[in-house]
């Protein structure tokens, strides 16, 4: 699975740079950053809607397309997956509540 979600990382990297005429990625990046978390929020609204109506293909494609924006905003602010995956892993193991009341204020 990493290989997978690294060479997606890997490939939205190469493309923002591209023209952005002949790349989706490109065309949002030149929007900046707002738009890409507007896309980001969009994207969940519509995971959390395909859920609700009970639509297993849709909410897979539509968890595919919230990932693939999350991945264009993590580029943008410049953290790599790994960075969320260590961070996954560290909350391996920790009770949700556990971990939300670790955190500072």
């Amino acid at each position: 699975m990493r290989a997978t979600l690294h060479q997606l990382e890997q490939t939205i990297a190469r493309r923002r740079s591209a023209d952005p005429s002949q790349s989706y990625v490109a065309k949002l990046t030149s929007r900046g950053r707002a738009k890409i978390a507007q896309k980001v929020g969009e994207e969940a609204v519509e995971t959390v809607i395909a859920a609700l109506s009970g639509d297993t293909a849709d909410t897979i494609g539509e968890s595919a397309d919230l990932l693939f924006h999350l991945f264009v905003l993590l580029a943008d602010c410049g953290i790599p997956l790994d960075s969320v995956l260590d961070e996954l892993e560290r909350r391996e193991g920790l009770s949700g509540l556990a971990e939300k009341a670790a955190r500072p204020d």
